[in-house]
């Protein structure tokens, strides 16, 4: 296994290295950061204090203030998280086609190593780097969140967290083998990774929640990885806000919260449970392989 280890080292420092390949990989993380500092993430905290107002009885509008600014900054944490582990895999990825346009790969291919043990290489670099890159933005908003006096999350619920980074991590990273096995240039691959951080934050419910979309466009977001990688997370990470937020209310207002803002997800009157959401990122994982599998054949063959 020393060859698989020295392919995936030698793709991961092709992305570290590569500072601008870093920075493009993160660019939508910062745009979403903007736009929720500026403008996005205020509105959503206001509309959930006039929620809590209209409710009546006895409530602190400070505390209430307080609560409902946290719960939306965990709710984008998520979403960050799911766009990382989007966009670094796919940048990382380009790593293949790079070596496929520059002829590097049929060095490669000349050698003893197995062509499987090339392909591991580049889902595996892809994989570690958006693990690593989504573990660290994790704990800068821990770091964030306890010197805004907030609580932290438990530890349990950050073990649970990292196990879901790591799934969402594998389901991008082997889908975008799959996709990088059918681009040719670097330059359609760059335009592949243009549409896909612009549209990432559309599909996994972050720049309108899903209340705002038609039923239409959220039935289409359902059948998508992104949109359900995004929901578990955040139903980790909000559980304990939700309940501090609404508490005092009926149960009712956390859940239709949590449907309004892409937490839960339905299938007609089912609720989608995280355990389901678990088997359906790796149904996606097992397709990928056979297309990726499928598609390796056909290469050879030509």
């Amino acid at each position: 296994m020393r060859e698989l280890f020295y392919l995936t080292k030698r793709n991961c420092l092709n992305y570290w290295r590569d500072r601008s390949a870093v920075f493009f990989s993160l660019l939508s993380m910062l745009i979403i950061l903007v736009l929720m500092v500026v403008f996005l993430g205020k509105m959503n905290s206001e509309d959930l204090v006039n929620i809590l107002a209209r409710y009546g009885g006895e409530r602190d509008a400070v505390r209430d203030g307080k609560n409902a600014a946290y719960l939306v900054q965990l709710w984008t944490l998520s979403g960050i998280l799911l766009v990382n582990a989007v966009t670094v895999t796919l940048t990382v990825m380009g790593g293949l086609v790079q070596d496929e346009a520059e002829k590097k790969a049929m060095a490669f291919y000349v050698t003893p190593v197995k062509r499987w043990k090339l392909s591991l290489g580049y889902v595996l670099a892809a994989w570690s780097a958006g693990v690593v890159m989504c573990l660290f933005t994790l704990a800068a908003g821990e770091a964030y969140f306890f010197l805004e006096g907030h609580e932290l999350l438990a530890p349990k619920s950050l073990l649970v967290l990292c196990g879901m980074i790591v799934l969402n991590a594998l389901v991008f990273s082997v889908l975008g083998y799959v996709l990088a096995l059918s681009v040719k240039s670097r330059s359609a691959w760059g335009g592949i990774l243009s549409i896909a951080g612009t549209l990432v934050g559309f599909a996994g419910g972050i720049y309108l929640p899903m209340s705002l979309l038609s039923e239409g466009v959220q039935t289409a977001l359902k059948c998508l990885p992104v949109i359900h990688g995004a929901a578990m997370m955040r139903d980790v990470c909000t559980e304990e806000a939700i309940r501090v937020t609404f508490s005092g209310l009926p149960e009712s207002a956390g859940d239709v919260f949590r449907e309004r803002m892409g937490i839960a997800l339905t299938v007609g009157e089912h609720v989608i449970s995280v355990e389901e959401q678990v088997l359906f990122l790796t149904a996606y994982v097992i397709i990928a392989l056979a297309a990726a599998f499928w598609l390796n054949r056909k290469r050879r063959c030509e």
